[in-house]
């Protein structure tokens, strides 16, 4: 009886055994073919990304037209308002033989230097390649520090009478907690190799020497900015009025007129109609495509499910 008893257990193990195994292979090939199919996914998009990429912005129509090129947000290189995307944007808008004037719609708080000097140099060489294709500077909300920069390098500047433009003016900013480790008792522990290498450490105390640097590349880079917008605007702004102008205040688009910092006041629709006389407007702005995005967003999920799928293993 007990030999009975003793099989029966066995069997029953072995068909336990049995079945965790075939439900091991099942969950396998499972993964198996989910991976299969997002890295078909993966590479379709890929393949759509890269052909649609070929295909050349604007408008194939054939008519006259104004084109637009849109400045949206913070300009840096991780933005869509970046030097590559606007100056792609710029490019296909001025080799468009349709092409009968240029319009920067400008809505920025301003950001990298390089960037915005990038765009400004941009600007002024396609300016110099296609003399006969107006470039115009066109403010909505705002225009500050380097959308201005940017701004500055147009035949002319508009915005409406609300409008915010200025900012002109470089700056750098952080925090300092050398009392408050103190006084909590922390340890601060940094090695480095050259001697001023971690000058901007905020646990830090400030030495002259390197207020003093710093302050200098600031000024360098905020004389750039000041001969960039003379440069561009030339005698447009008022003589006499550099202390203000250069200040890094920022004025209403009226003000800004008595600066010369604007010329006139007007919408993107008013330019294209009135100043360049097409008021049909094409779009020539680069903007991450639906794709990119979807390519992006898969290349996380399947980062995701593989982290997955890994803890799924080592249980």
């Amino acid at each position: 009886m007990n030999d009975n008893s003793d099989s029966q257990i066995e069997q029953k193990m072995v068909n336990q055994l049995a079945r965790e195994f075939l439900k091991e292979q099942r969950n396998n090939r499972r993964w198996n073919i989910f991976f299969k199919c997002l890295l078909a996914l993966y590479l379709f998009s890929f393949l759509a990304i890269y052909f649609s990429g070929q295909v050349e912005l604007g408008s194939l129509s054939g008519e006259k037209h104004t084109a637009l090129v849109d400045i949206n947000g913070v300009i840096s290189m991780d933005s869509e308002a970046n030097a590559d995307y606007i100056g792609s944007g710029l490019r296909a808008a001025f080799k468009d033989k349709n092409t009968a004037g240029v319009i920067l719609r400008i809505n920025s708080p301003g950001g990298s230097p390089v960037q915005a000097g990038y765009v400004n140099d941009e600007i002024i060489r396609l300016r110099q390649e296609y003399p006969d294709i107006p470039v115009y500077a066109v403010i909505s909300d705002l225009c500050a520090s380097g959308g201005y920069y940017i701004a500055s390098a147009a035949d002319e500047i508009y915005a409406d009478k609300a409008s915010l433009v200025g900012s002109i003016g470089v700056i750098m900013s952080g925090f300092g907690f050398v009392d408050s480790i103190e006084k909590l008792g922390v340890e601060r522990r940094v090695r480095h190799a050259g001697k001023s290498k971690a000058f901007l450490d905020p646990f830090s105390p400030q030495k002259e020497e390197h207020i003093v640097h710093v302050d200098d590349l600031l000024d360098k880079i905020y004389q750039q900015f000041i001969a960039t917008v003379k440069k561009g605007r030339g005698d447009r702004l008022v003589s006499g009025k550099d202390d203000l102008i250069f200040s890094g205040l920022i004025w209403t688009g009226e003000q800004s007129i008595e600066l010369g910092l604007v010329d006139a006041l007007g919408s993107a629709g008013y330019v294209a109609r009135e100043v360049i006389g097409e008021e049909d407007i094409v779009d020539f702005t680069r903007r991450d495509s639906y794709l990119d995005q979807f390519a992006g967003s898969l290349g996380a999920s399947l980062m995701n499910q593989f982290e997955t799928k890994l803890n799924y293993q080592l249980k």
